[in-house]
């Protein structure tokens, strides 16, 4: 792949753009500046500088995100923060998109990427990805309510049964519990279904994949392991 090439598909902008970058001398590969833009590269393991800041050649990009609450998960939010605020241009330039969403006040493991078959494989609904949410309720949560959830609930203009799976109790109002389609508000419909009201909801898990110790507000870059494993079904 030519030089100029590579970096327009690493985000670093148009074309033209690109090519005045290296003819600048503000990009190097393995430490020499390399000032043609058809420069041929081998894209294996590539890291170059651009004005002296590394990176790493990524095909395609697999994000996960820890998101704080008072963000919006749209590229032209309105009344909150944007998602892609807490990015920089590199990576929006590349058409990074969220592979499902969350509400501006649900917090916890976002995923972006800027590929398609990915994104369409975690929310497609028949794939059933399962998801895992702690969540506070406004009221008690009593054990006919959690039956009730395991049993499955119709919600409002949807088709079928929706049902939860490994439901469980972390304190009188705290729950968590496994949920395997992905329809508008899903969470907070199903716990109203039951009688009660969620007050705050954290995503955990998307397949097996973890949020573990990401901060809030931080992301990471997902390694092969952790993306196959955010692909993940129960068996």
């Amino acid at each position: 792949m030519f030089l100029e090439k590579m970096l327009q598909s690493q985000g670093f902008g148009a074309r033209k753009h690109c090519q005045q970058l290296i003819k600048n001398g503000a990009v190097s590969i393995n430490g020499v500046v390399v000032d043609n833009p058809k420069e041929k590269l081998k894209l294996d393991d590539l890291e170059f500088e651009v004005y002296q800041e590394k990176y790493t050649y990524r095909e395609k990009v697999y994000i996960a995100l820890n998101k704080p609450k008072g963000y919006e998960c749209s590229h032209q939010s309105t009344h909150h923060f944007s998602v892609f605020d807490l990015f920089d241009d590199i990576l929006t330039n590349r058409g990074i998109q969220c592979v499902g969403r969350l509400d501006q006040d649900t917090t916890g493991l976002l995923l972006l990427t800027d590929d398609g078959q990915f994104l369409q494989a975690l929310t497609h609904p028949k794939k059933h990805v399962p998801k895992v949410y702690k969540m506070l309720t406004a009221d008690e949560i009593t054990d006919e309510q959690v039956q009730q959830l395991e049993a499955g609930v119709e919600l409002r203009n949807e088709t079928g049964i929706f049902a939860a799976t490994d439901v469980t109790r972390l304190s009188s109002n705290e729950l968590q519990m496994t949920v395997h389609q992905g329809v508008y508000h899903q969470v907070k419909r199903m716990i109203a279904a039951v009688g009660n009201k969620v007050e705050s909801l954290h995503r955990q898990q998307i397949g097996q994949f973890d949020l573990g110790d990401i901060a809030e507000g931080e992301w990471i870059y997902l390694t092969e392991e952790q993306i196959q494993l955010a692909k993940q079904r129960d068996e």
